[in-house]
């Protein structure tokens, strides 16, 4: 299983799950088998017949319930959408409650009624491709909080009648049904993640799945499999034969390129490993499998393209285990030349990174109706949207200023992250002193590993202590910071020792 979001397993009781353990209000929690399961074949178009039996406990622990567990089947991209907690039952949010795109079948144990979407009663409902049910039955969590509860899923293929019937162990006589005929194939990809989402509200409600079964009567043959003995024992037979005869090739033809060149080929391998080295280090770019790239991208498919550049294409994905939305760049086979560009990239987007941090502060100070001081700009409150355009969030600390008066602020503002934790802890700041060895570059993070333009960090570090002047009348304007950050303007001659400040 995986647990996403704020899903744990009991330590005292094995194979029982808890969704929202930490913390029960407004939470969302997931579990999901590790792998996608077959629904349908894309060749004969068979559908699967399935069933699943499950036990879980809603316990609202007196108080009103608030909200829900569900059993979902999604596509193997599927993850927890932001803003998910509460009546969103950890699958949808505001954007995606009926989107058009969206690929689901809900089974949903609701426990409060959201007007919005909801039927005027706590319910089990059936749910496709949207946060309203398609059919549901009224249910009455609440004088079942704590309770046990027995869930049977059933799907037939051939008259596509989605099934559910739910007991209670507490009370034989409290039983319900529930069905809803669907296609499956008009709904879902061939191949699907099957699991669990919980989501919690205003008001505390546990949510515990106890056990859980699935099976299914669909065998999807793989690539390269046959049930054919014959077909087996020409792979068994061919394969290794093919093998030796590839490698032999191989040997023949890296003797004669040695022959041909022997000085060229290990300048390039040396470029070729410089380049892997750099893709690798710890603060750069992570190495994935091409397996978990070829299911992040849905085998690069075309509707996952998102610009084509001179080496290759970009392609939108997520790997799932992360839990993250990535972009990934499919160069060219043998294009050395690409590798170079893509490194280059990176090493770009980190600086205009900093240049539309500057430019988003340059609006609130000079060029929006009124002066907003900000107060809290650090790493987590700078998002990156799809083409790493930033956006500057968390207006928490923020100040309306009047340009033409003087600030008198009483305390420090700010949160870690943008106060240097030396300074919270002890006052004592330690950069400045760099300047004046004439060493700026020793301050660099060096989990960079010398990854980076020289001049464009002195640059960074320049502006960064300029801005931080003890004298506040002597530190630059966000324009002028830009002016400097853009190399239009001259490195300011700041003092080699740290000012001291004056009151």
């Amino acid at each position: 299983m995986i647990f996403l979001g704020r899903c744990r397993t009991f330590c005292s009781s094995v194979g029982t799950i808890e969704f929202n353990k930490v913390n029960y209000l407004n939470r969302v929690g997931q579990a999901i088998y590790y792998d996608t399961v077959p629904i349908w074949g894309r060749k004969s178009r068979k559908l699967t017949d399935f069933t699943t039996h499950f036990t879980l406990i809603i316990d609202t622990q007196g108080r009103s319930p608030y909200n829900g567990l569900t059993f979902f089947l999604a596509p193997a991209t599927f993850q927890i959408s932001p803003n998910s907690a509460g009546g969103f039952l950890g699958l949808f949010n505001t954007t995606y409650t009926d989107s058009p795109r969206n690929q689901l079948i809900v089974i949903e144990f609701d426990s409060f009624v959201n007007p919005e979407w909801d039927p005027p009663v706590e319910h089990v409902g059936i749910n496709k491709n949207s946060i309203h049910p398609a059919t549901y039955a009224a249910w009455d969590a609440s004088s079942h909080g704590g309770e046990t509860t027995d869930a049977w899923v059933s799907y037939n293929s051939t008259t596509q009648l989605l099934s559910l019937e739910w007991s209670y162990n507490a009370r034989n006589d409290s039983r319900g049904n529930l069905s809803y005929q669907v296609d499956l194939r008009e709904v879902l990809p061939e191949q699907v993640m099957i699991g669990f989402a919980a989501a919690t509200g205003a008001n505390v409600e546990r949510h515990i799945l106890q056990s859980w079964e699935f099976s299914s009567s669909l065998n999807v043959v793989k690539k390269g499999e046959d049930n054919s003995k014959k077909w087996k024992l020409a792979v068994g037979i061919g394969v290794p034969l093919g093998v030796l005869v590839l490698v032999a090739m191989a040997a023949c033809v890296a003797v004669w390129r040695k022959k041909r060149k022997p000085a060229e080929e290990p300048a390039e391998a040396v470029a070729s490993t410089s380049m892997t080295d750099n893709l690798e280090r710890g603060a750069g770019p992570r190495r994935f499998s091409y397996n978990d790239l070829v299911s992040a991208t849905n085998n690069f498919s075309n509707d996952r393209k998102l610009g084509e550049g001179g080496f290759g294409y970009v392609y939108k994905g997520n790997l799932i285990r992360e839990n993250m939305d990535v972009a990934v760049k499919k160069v060219s086979q043998g294009s050395r030349q690409g590798r170079r560009e893509y490194i280059t990239e990176v090493k770009v987007v980190k600086y205009k990174i900093a240049m539309e941090t500057a430019s988003a502060l340059l609006y609130l100070h000079e060029e929006w109706e009124q002066c907003v001081v900000h107060r809290d700009v650090k790493s987590s409150n700078i998002m990156l949207d799809s083409g790493f355009n930033v956006k500057l969030g968390d207006f928490g600390l923020a100040r309306l200023m009047d340009p033409d008066q003087l600030g008198l602020p009483t305390v420090v503002a700010g949160t870690p992250g943008y106060l240097a934790p030396e300074y919270m802890a002890t006052g004592t700041v330690w950069v400045w002193s760099l300047l004046g060895k004439r060493e700026l570059l020793s301050g660099v993070d060096p989990r960079l590993n010398k990854a980076f333009d020289s001049k464009e960090v002195e640059c960074l570090m320049m502006v960064g202590l300029w801005s931080a002047h003890p004298d506040p009348s002597l530190r630059p304007s966000i324009r002028q910071a830009i002016q400097m950050l853009k190399f239009e303007s001259e490195v300011p001659n700041l003092p080699m020792e740290m000012p001291r400040p004056t009151y």
